[in-house]
């Protein structure tokens, strides 16, 4: 099964962060081969980080669960709130595989929290710049409650119309880049 985990960090929150990083990687290092992406979300500076999004394979709920909230971040207060989801990874691949590489060109979170019936469960005519894609589904994974993305856009608007307008009750897209231990 596979899981969407989005970290929001918690106001104030930026030196634990710090402090905690190498906490952080070691923890997310357990988790290596069950990663399908992960990184930071940014402010509109491009650098203060604002949040933590991990996708990943694990073997059911109580695997994703205890992911999420034994994070050594989310232990020490780091996070105010924790976005987990069943998700499908609609491209069949990990962010590693994105043909447009860790670098260049902004790189986006798009979240769109649905309403009404399923939408955009093909793949959007822009595929090329998918660095992830696919619903977010309800905990047996029978419901559509909406749709997470990564993605290279121009910027945060461009980036948001990857998902089908008047489809959802909100649509967020937040700054955010590839992440994991720098090398």
């Amino acid at each position: 099964m596979e899981f969407l985990c989005y970290h929001r960090d918690r106001p104030a929150s930026l030196p634990l962060r710090y402090e905690l990083r190498e906490e952080h990687w070691s923890y997310m290092d357990q988790y290596a081969k069950e990663m399908i992406a992960r990184g930071p979300t940014l402010a509109d500076d491009g650098e203060t980080p604002t949040g933590s999004v991990h996708i990943l394979g694990l073997p059911d709920r109580a695997a994703a669960r205890a992911f999420a909230f034994d994070e050594p971040n989310y232990q020490a207060g780091v996070y105010r709130d924790v976005l987990l989801r069943r998700w499908r990874n609609a491209l069949g691949r990990t962010m590693w595989d994105f043909p447009g590489g860790r670098t260049g060109g902004n790189r986006y979170l798009v979240l769109g929290f649905g309403t009404g019936q399923a939408a955009d469960l093909t793949l959007p005519p822009a595929r090329d710049e998918l660095i992830a894609y696919g619903p977010m589904l309800s905990d047996d994974g029978t419901a559509w409650l909406g749709t997470a993305a990564l993605v290279r856009a121009p910027d945060q608007e461009t980036a948001g119309t990857i998902l089908t307008p008047g489809r959802y009750a909100d649509i967020e897209v937040h700054n955010w880049q590839f992440g994991g231990r720098p090398s």
